[in-house]
């Protein structure tokens, strides 16, 4: 018999209610109080949880456990144990400890560390995140974990996410308390990552060794029909792309992730799920899960799942929103605007310490969102301008202006919407409209943060988010310790039009795409990074390395250590993506335009010949195809050697603005010329699919 929704949901998870009944009553607690207070769980209450885990793994088919952590490689990574222990005669018994549950060993030499550790210094620890609830995939237990060095280094996504949840927690508390809200003693991070992709045929893809190595087409000339009708976008469903989606749900479902809301996206192939709110570092593990499982589902139906920024060229690529807020431990969204003076106070405090840490570290923001396949997007009329702004709406800014001229502000009504049709029903319109050209948009109680790739961990951002922010309530508070209760109020007052006063130059409520835009910007101030390479330089500015450094999220090795990583995967991608174009012009498409070009020049000499005919059309197509291969024979010469430059360069920074200025470049040379004399190539002759099938072909 199928089983229900609700009870689908989390049946492979080791959530609240089984260990509610898998544990004692005194083990229940103590694992709780760790959970909710961030306090330490002793080694007994390790090994109950780890006996209680096993036996729940083992009732649900699960053979084996791994430590599942998440290194800087962008990726997840696991190692599979059994939990059989031998015990003589050749008999074997399920075991499993509170010490193996802990802690694991895996070889932190072979994983990136930016230079934290030499190869030969190859001992690394997984430890167990008790807040980030176990799961059963594929017959195995998974256990979110943490990584770090023998040294104490953190050499993943997750350490300096939980530090900074730990960080704005404290800070944001303080404040609360402060401002007479004493019930509060902590305060939760909450994410919604939308998440778009694009589904493509596995047969086809399988003939493109552009998608198989580097995840987009290097070469592809436009079809005759991409995105202009705009009939894809909330598009009906094709039947294929139901039958993945229903059973996406379905295993995500199993798997505790939220998945709400499934929809076609603007360009054709591309589509686009959205969960529900978690706790960040929940959020976090669960949007790296759910890419996982995208791909393998996508597999099981024929299909494949690009998580790539822009697979297609010509075409709207992907992002992934980050809706970010915070909770209190008593359930108030403080991003939400309250009712009464008291909690409109409290909001506007929390809102402004959001403008004042954006504005302060925009920087930041943008290093969070930097990789060279979003580099595609960014700028573009598909994703926000690589300018870091936020969005506040009408309504919003309203407010901030009536605080900085000390004016009175009268709440705008409600407007109830007329549709002029009378068989519908009335509804009310929202204060503001949405803005998709804004980077940072305030939506309600949360705020999205729209720059972030498709395939991007959103851990970064949110370290960035939380990190700031807590640096600005942290300054608030330091400002309001003082003041007499009486004059509290007071002393909001002028603290929030001073942060509106001095930072309102980041608010930014129009067209993000516009030239005159940009321009403003840069009277203001802001910046404009453009590229990877211009960015990156920014995580290791004083200021910045002073921020992380004086919350305890990064130490100043750890923050190098990125930053190292983040110019060699750079440089690293660009290579793999030049190398496979070149493979790609010598063993297949200049093969293909010879062979198409001597066929033609042989139809040529027989017409004449048995003809005496002029044959002006084949020979104009002859010299223009032939010049075509001339060109791109002599401009691949021209990438192979500046790539092999490349590769000497030995300053990391110097070698991505190489690969940003030059090699680049040269591709993009190489794939015009290419996609010119694609366009007059018949379908038989061209050595993979065209962009046609490949969009249109599900």
């Amino acid at each position: 018999m199928k089983k229900s929704i609700p009870q689908l949901f989390g049946s492979l998870v080791f959530n609240d209610q089984v260990m509610r009944d898998k544990l004692p009553k005194d083990i229940y607690k103590a694992l709780k109080k760790t959970i909710e207070n961030n306090t330490h769980l002793e080694l007994d209450v390790a090994n109950s949880v780890a006996v209680a885990m096993k036996e729940w793994a083992v009732e649900n088919g699960a053979t084996h456990f791994t430590h599942w952590f998440q290194p800087m490689t962008g990726f997840t990574a696991e190692k599979h144990d059994s939990f059989i222990t031998p015990v003589g005669d050749g008999q074997v018994i399920m075991d499993f400890s509170g010490k193996e549950l802990v802690k694991g060993e895996p070889d932190a030499s072979s994983f990136p560390s930016g230079g934290l550790r030499a190869t030969f210094e190859a001992r690394g620890y997984t430890n167990w995140d008790p807040t980030s609830p176990a799961f059963i995939k594929d017959g195995t237990l998974y256990i979110p974990t943490a990584f770090c060095s023998y040294s104490g280094e953190a050499l993943d996504k997750k350490t300096p996410l939980l530090r900074s949840m730990e960080t704005l927690s404290r800070e944001a508390t303080k404040v609360l308390n402060l401002l007479g809200n004493t019930e509060v003693t902590g305060v939760y991070t909450t994410v919604g990552p939308e998440q778009e992709y694009f589904l493509v045929d596995k047969a086809l893809y399988q003939q493109r060794k552009d998608l198989i190595f580097t995840g987009r087409t290097l070469l592809g000339a436009k079809p005759p029909k991409g995105q202009e009708m705009e009939a894809h976008y909330f598009g009906t469903l094709k039947t294929r792309i139901s039958a993945y989606m229903h059973d996406l749900d379905e295993e995500l479902w199993r798997l505790g992730i939220p998945a709400k809301t499934k929809h076609n996206e603007v360009a054709p192939a591309q589509h686009e799920l959205a969960p529900v709110f978690e706790t960040a570092n929940v959020a976090v593990d669960h949007n790296q899960l759910t890419m996982e499982v995208m791909k393998k589902l996508a597999d099981k139906h024929d299909l494949v799942c690009l998580l790539h920024e822009k697979p297609f060229a010509g075409i709207n690529g992907s992002g992934k929103h980050n809706n970010w807020s915070m909770i209190t431990n008593t359930g108030i969204n403080l991003l939400d605007p309250g009712r009464t003076p008291s909690e409109n106070i409290q909001f506007l405090v929390f809102l402004v310490a959001v403008i004042k840490a954006v504005d302060e570290y925009a920087d930041l923001m943008r290093v969070s969102a930097a990789s060279a396949g979003n580099d595609h997007r960014l700028g573009a009329n598909e994703a926000p301008p690589a300018v870091v702004s936020i969005f506040l709406g009408d309504e919003l800014t309203a407010v901030l202006d009536s605080i900085e001229n000390d004016t009175f502000f009268g709440k705008q009504q409600r407007i109830q919407m007329e549709t002029g049709a009378t068989v519908l029903p009335h509804f009310f319109k929202d204060n503001t409209d949405r803005n998709r050209t804004s980077p940072f948009a305030f939506t309600g109680n949360k705020f999205e943060f729209r720059m972030l790739g498709s395939s991007a961990s959103v851990s970064g951002p949110n370290i960035v988010l939380n990190t700031a922010v807590a640096e600005a309530l942290s300054q608030f508070y330091e400002k309001l310790k003082t003041a007499p209760a009486e004059q509290m109020e007071e002393a909001v007052h002028q603290l929030v039009k001073d942060t509106v006063l001095k930072h309102k130059r980041v608010v930014f409520n129009g067209n993000g795409y516009t030239d005159e835009w940009l321009a403003e910007a840069e009277k203001r101030g802001l910046y404009n990074l453009k590229s990877t390479p211009d960015c990156l330089p920014a995580f290791i500015a004083d200021k910045n390395v002073d921020l992380f450094t004086r919350h305890k999220i990064y130490t100043k090795s750890e923050i190098f250590s990125r930053y190292e990583i983040l110019l060699e995967n750079y440089c690293k991608t660009l290579n793999i993506e030049a190398e496979t174009l070149l493979d790609m012009i010598h063993r297949q498409f200049l093969p293909a335009l010879m062979d198409y070009t001597g066929s033609l020049a042989d139809s040529i000499s027989r017409k004449q010949a048995a003809a005496s005919l002029s044959c002006k059309q084949e020979l104009g197509l002859l010299s223009r195809l032939s010049a075509y291969g001339d060109e791109i024979a002599e401009k691949t010469e021209q990438l192979k050697a500046d790539t092999l430059t490349a590769s000497g360069i030995g300053d990391a920074l110097e070698a991505a603005h190489y690969y940003h200025s030059v090699i680049l470049p040269d591709m993009e040379e190489i794939r015009f010329i290419a996609d010119q004399a694609e366009s007059y190539l018949p379908e038989a002759v061209l050595p993979y699919p065209a962009y046609d099938k490949l969009l249109f072909s599900i």
